[in-house]
């Protein structure tokens, strides 16, 4: 798949979540096979810019091509003037946030709510393209609720504004992450246009990711929520669709290495204090399929430096690797 000047192989993407997809995140995800990976949501507000947390959201220091990164906001000019900054600061694909189903969001007009008003989406495409030499692309849901899905609409004037690629999400923002996706008008999106169409939601096993291109004709994925605690997901999807063959799970002793790693990442960008904290999430997602996680979790929380959090961690999966090997 192409979006502009870049060739996106495997056509598989880490799909932007607040909280989540941040640099280390990323750069884990890109390593173990993800083709490319878009970044947190950043405001369009210039006033939020220089926060520490918008500065850590715009660092794209060594990160492999393409970045990408989501923009959210309401008002074309502020939008179009976020984006130029943004590319200003490294992005080399912009996208722009009609997904996200957050009341915080969508209670200032943003996010999939932009989905109500047709006119305002066409005036923010064509003002977000004009502003940029960059590949401009949109992520959507397939509309506000089960009985206004517009996402066909919103394909056509993405399309004519010049909008590189699009990304469908299965659900209506109503249905926020609640019961199972549909395809349907994923596939009726990439029967009408011509640009490039990304299927997202509930792609979570290699067997799905085939059954949801089959479906779909979609020219990609992306993978959100499944990767939490799994960002190998993409290096077996990839596997599977090019071979027909499922790769075997990482054993306790890749699990504890890839993990270890990205702790490591997470202590150097965020400083040791909030780096811990923040490991939390991520040490419950790679646990949560192992039967000990809940006394594993109940652990790890305790730590309060890094050297402690990487030591229980290390226990943690060397204790599972033995197991293994006695059991072999």
């Amino acid at each position: 798949m192409r979006i502009g000047p870049y060739t996106l192989d495997p056509p598989l993407a880490l799909a932007p979540m607040a909280g989540v997809t941040d640099k280390p995140f990323r750069l884990l995800c890109k390593r173990l096979g993800a083709g490319w990976a878009v970044s947190e949501m950043t405001t369009a507000d210039p006033r939020l810019w220089r926060t520490a947390k918008s500065l850590r959201r715009m660092d794209h220091v060594d990160e492999p091509a393409p970045v990408s990164v989501q923009i959210a906001g309401y008002d074309p000019a502020m939008l179009a003037e976020a984006a130029r900054y943004n590319v200003d600061h490294g992005a080399q694909i912009v996208d722009i946030n009609m997904g996200c189903p957050a009341k915080k969001v969508c209670n200032v007009w943003a996010g999939s709510a932009l989905l109500q008003d047709e006119p305002l989406v066409a005036r923010i495409l064509a003002a977000v393209v004009k502003a940029v030499d960059v590949p401009v692309t949109l992520k959507i849901r397939t509309g506000w609720d089960r009985e206004h899905r517009n996402a066909l609409a919103i394909a056509h004037i993405a399309e004519d504004a010049g909008i590189a690629a699009l990304a469908v999400h299965g659900r209506t923002r109503a249905d926020r992450y609640e019961g199972e996706a549909e395809y349907d008008t994923i596939a009726a999106v990439k029967a009408a246009v011509r640009i490039p169409v990304c299927a997202n939601g509930d792609v979570d096993t290699p067997q799905k990711a085939r059954q949801v291109l089959a479906h779909t004709r979609a020219d990609a994925l992306l993978i959100g929520r499944a990767a939490q605690g799994r960002p190998w997901i993409f290096r077996e999807i990839a596997h599977y669709l090019a071979t027909g063959e499922l790769l075997p799970e990482p054993g306790p002793a890749e699990v504890r290495d890839i993990l270890l790693g990205h702790l490591e990442h997470l202590y150097a960008f965020y400083g040791e204090h909030q780096g811990v904290r923040i490991a939390r999430k991520h040490l419950g997602w790679y646990a949560k399929d192992r039967a000990e996680n809940a006394a594993f979790r109940a652990v790890v929380n305790r730590a309060e430096s890094a050297a402690e959090q990487l030591r229980l961690t290390r226990d943690y999966f060397d204790a599972l690797e033995a197991g293994c090997a006695r059991a072999a």
